[in-house]
């Protein structure tokens, strides 16, 4: 199925980022795409817990959500909205981020929470406490779309065990949109996705944001880019460089199945102590 990753650069105003999120996603749906992802934080890109408070709702609330699958439905593509930040009703008042898998009648299929968080001190300027905002998921998730997905998100890469029990429940496909920040990824971020994929013989496909984001309270983050697919034997198909756009892979179960009888790794896992 011929499959498009799209590369955003979102604010901290969700009503300002669907709008643009949309037109990319209708560019990549006219150009044949039947499977469409995007980044982590689609409706919004912020550092700042005060403005977070300001504009995220709860998931029946949020209009991107509303939208997007209305835009799923009309385009009849199946859809991964990589994630959404919302708000929820915990106690201590953390948001969850959370992915969507939106089939072509609209419906959501699969929801998945963000289970690692990026509490990191990436440089003595530039330290991340996500666990301060969002509380972390606690369940793994398979989901049949376009073929069979293991949905994870960003820092989760880091985590190769929960790659390998996707990839041996089923998972052909692992997507893991993502927000990453520019001194990770440029030292990490193609090795780790080029790992996971090697690693299950499995198709990665990492939409990414991109560049400094704007910012109506607190400092503007800034992100790496550089959206990829990564072929099951471990190849980069795509790599959308830094400028918001959408780039395109077609996905072959053959060519899983292929890795996968060239090296059968996921059958030789031994316990040891």
């Amino acid at each position: 199925m011929k499959t498009a990753l799209v590369q955003l650069n979102s604010g901290d105003d969700p009503v300002e980022n669907l709008p643009v999120t949309m037109a990319w996603i209708a560019k990549a749906a006219g150009a044949g795409a039947g499977f469409v992802l995007t980044p982590e934080v689609t409706n919004c890109v912020s550092s700042s817990r005060e403005r977070q408070r300001e504009v995220l709702v709860p998931e029946e609330q949020d209009q991107t959500l509303k939208a997007l699958r209305a835009q799923a439905a009309d385009q009849e593509i199946w859809l991964l909205i990589g994630s959404l930040a919302l708000k929820t009703d915990d106690a201590d008042g953390r948001f969850a981020n959370r992915s969507f898998l939106i089939s072509p009648k609209g419906g959501i299929t699969a929801r998945y929470d963000k289970i690692h968080m990026f509490d990191v001190a990436v440089s003595e300027t530039e330290t991340y406490r996500e666990s301060a905002g969002y509380r972390p998921g606690d369940r793994a998730v398979l989901a049949n779309g376009s073929c069979a997905l293991g949905l994870t998100i960003c820092y989760d890469v880091r985590f190769p065990h929960l790659y390998r029990q996707l990839a041996q429940a089923g998972a052909e496909c692992l997507t893991v949109p993502s927000a990453f920040s520019t001194v990770t990824g440029a030292a990490h971020w193609e090795t780790l996705l080029r790992a996971r994929a090697i690693e299950n013989g499995c198709y990665v496909l990492a939409p990414a944001q991109t560049g400094t984001h704007s910012a109506a309270k607190g400092k503007p983050r800034e992100t790496y880019g550089h959206s990829m697919a990564i072929g099951p034997w471990g190849d980069v198909l795509a790599d959308a460089g830094t400028a918001p756009g959408v780039i395109y892979v077609d996905l072959d179960p053959h060519e899983v199945a292929q890795a996968r009888k060239r090296i059968p790794a996921l059958r030789h896992d031994r316990q040891f102590e």
